[in-house]
């Protein structure tokens, strides 16, 4: 049970963002398709997995500090430091090893997010809004992982909206943590950046980042590919006030200290959020 917790299995929600450029392009009639996009979910698990083992190893002496993070494995002295190394280079060996069984370009953009993800554990994390950039690339780089399954050129609209939702998500992740630590009276953290008299910066610019991807959904709908795509597109229309909506709400809970570690576990776990998704799902369903 200690590894399979080291491993952080709940994490692996983030990576059904490979299955997105699927689903925009409507290819999911494809079975080919289909089954390499669910190999290459397999890959990013693994993967993000390493990740964290790995990260787990570096913060060990922090989170023994910590309140919530003490009671990780290797905090906790659960798992020993040789195993979690063994551990670590079986999954990354395994990840890359499945990459390539799918093409080429999955498997450099598997590279991709494991060297950023390494940079981000062992430097990145320390650096001022380095870190939020490269928490949003590493959400970013997933999309292009689907996009790469078909080896066809990412969307400038898909990418577009990805940088903005993504960096507003990731602000609104320090700004949790921020918030977290200032309510239990603890020190600034010793591998952040930030400042606990910083938070109303970062809500500025999760909020910001946040209403831009809705500006960028909104110049998609009135673009030659939804055209294209869609028989009746107005419909799709109500996806922005929608989107709004959500955007708004999950700051306001944040700012109630209502939303917990990560705003898109949150999400998995929020019964609005899902009634949304099935909104969402319904309006593409009447555009087609």
């Amino acid at each position: 049970m200690s590894f399979l917790r080291l491993l952080r299995p709940h994490q692996w929600s983030k990576n059904l963002l490979v299955f997105v450029s699927m689903l925009a392009g409507h290819q999911y009639t494809d079975l080919q398709v289909l089954q390499q996009t669910a190999l290459t979910f397999l890959v990013f698990c693994l993967l993000a997995s390493a990740g964290y083992v790995i990260n787990d190893l570096l913060d060990v002496e922090d989170d023994r500090n910590h309140p919530q993070k003490c009671k990780r494995p290797l905090a906790a002295g659960e798992v020993g430091a040789g195993a979690a190394v063994v551990l670590a280079a079986i999954l990354v060996a395994l990840g890359l090893a499945l990459a390539w069984s799918v093409n080429i370009w999955v498997l450099v953009t598997a590279m991709a997010y494991l060297l950023s993800t390494l940079a981000y554990s062992l430097w990145l994390k320390r650096k001022l809004f380095v870190d939020i950039i490269l928490l949003a690339g590493l959400y970013t780089i997933r999309i292009i992982a689907g996009v790469a399954v078909v080896q066809a050129e990412p969307s400038f609209w898909l990418l577009a909206f990805a940088m903005f939702i993504f960096t507003g998500l990731a602000a609104l992740k320090r700004y949790i943590e921020l918030c977290e630590r200032s309510a239990k009276s603890l020190v600034d953290h010793s591998v952040r950046a930030y400042k606990h008299s910083e938070t109303p910066v970062l809500m500025a610019v999760g909020v910001a980042n946040g209403f831009l991807s809705v500006l960028v959904l909104a110049f998609y709908l009135d673009s030659p590919e939804v055209r294209a795509l869609y028989k009746n597109i107005l419909p799709l229309w109500l996806l922005c006030p929608l989107l709004m909506y959500w955007t708004g709400r999950i700051w306001l809970l944040a700012g109630r200290s209502l939303v917990h570690s990560d705003p898109i576990l949150f999400a998995l776990k929020d019964r609005l959020s899902y009634l949304m998704g099935i909104a969402i799902i319904g309006l593409v369903l009447l555009s087609k």
